[in-house]
């Protein structure tokens, strides 16, 4: 890892919990629900919160030989537009392994396996309004899974598949074309380690991560 300046101190998010001295949850979903919570603040007044309690989610860059990302394109019915992504899902088992999931994930949606992972990024997409945490993985070495394809439903049945060249999602993502989170996330992530320290500096798949602790 590269050193660090002296002159610039080190910055680095850390755990904390302030008082909660009420709480309900006005609305329960198949998968996400809707919290609110009576915050004590640091003056001792009380702030009424409300935000959406998530599971958590996966999502995989997968590259292939030839530097490409790939990607897919799924119908979102919140924003009302088809937007590309990359693979990703749920953690819909508690205390899953956010590797499984993903590999889960890549094998469901794209019909593909990779032999290298490792922990691209970790996110929380809306830390104002929503709990969800996002692993991004770098898959390589990938190659058509060995299993027959998943049956897939409603909107994952109409996606399309394609691989793209890194720098033309980075320019489509900067140019505002691309709108996906994971996506922008993970190609730009993806673009800085390459610019740095190299992949293989990138932390192992298995890595701690503690806004969704897991399971080995």
């Amino acid at each position: 890892m590269a050193e660090q300046n002296a002159d610039v101190p080190h910055i680095a998010d850390a755990p904390q919990e302030w008082p909660v001295t009420a709480t309900a949850m006005p609305f329960r979903g198949a998968k996400t629900s809707i919290r609110t919570d009576d915050v004590r603040m640091p003056d001792g007044t009380t702030a009424r919160r409300d935000y959406q309690v998530h599971p958590g989610s996966v999502a995989v860059v997968a590259l292939d030989e030839r530097e490409r990302v790939l990607v897919l394109s799924q119908y979102r019915h919140p924003v009302r537009r088809k937007l590309w992504e990359i693979p990703a899902g749920l953690l819909d088992v508690p205390g899953e392994n956010p590797l499984h999931a993903a590999q889960r994930e890549l094998y469901e949606e794209a019909h593909v396996k990779a032999e290298d992972w490792r922990v691209l990024v970790d996110v929380y997409t809306t830390p104002g309004g929503c709990d969800e945490a996002v692993r991004i993985f770098l898959a390589r070495q990938i190659s058509t899974a060995d299993r027959p394809r998943f049956e897939v439903t409603g909107e994952e049945a109409e996606m399309e598949q394609a691989r793209v060249p890194l720098p033309q999602l980075v320019r489509a993502v900067l140019g505002g074309e691309l709108n996906n989170n994971s996506l922008a996330v993970g190609t730009l992530a993806l673009t800085a380690a390459l610019a740095g320290e190299g992949l293989d500096a990138l932390r192992p798949a298995d890595a701690p991560w503690p806004a969704r602790p897991f399971e080995d």
